[in-house]
């Protein structure tokens, strides 16, 4: 996926390309994490599609729900969606930044090489 230490560094557009590649799988984890909170929040918090997005989207983003819940089973979604939220946001971030945190590892690589020789 990555080329490896002992390989040159990627030329730029390559890593452009990477780069891009990464984003997009981040925008597609955001997609189903938000599609499974918009389908909890109306299925089972019973909110309108908008209030359900909404819901969804403020958990998810870490700013915490607009609405309140009525049932029990509601604030257990709540509760759970809010800790796979941040899991989420985790991994995105470490999805994002897996390109350029390789390259500049591989760069304090070739500079080591450079030394040595």
């Amino acid at each position: 996926m990555f080329e490896s230490r002992t390989e040159p560094l990627a030329p730029r557009h390559i890593f452009l390309q990477r780069a891009v590649k990464y984003f997009g799988l981040a925008f597609v984890v955001i997609g189903v994490a938000l599609a499974i909170g918009v389908l909890g929040y109306h299925f089972i918090a019973e909110f309108s599609w908008i209030d359900s997005l909404l819901n969804a989207s403020m958990i998810l983003g870490g700013m915490g729900p607009v609405g309140d819940l009525p049932s029990d089973e509601a604030k257990l979604f709540a509760s759970f969606y809010a800790l796979f939220s941040g899991l989420v946001f985790i991994s995105v971030m470490g999805i994002v930044l897996a390109p350029a945190a390789h390259r500049a590892l591989h760069l304090f690589h070739l500079d080591e090489e450079d030394q040595k020789s």
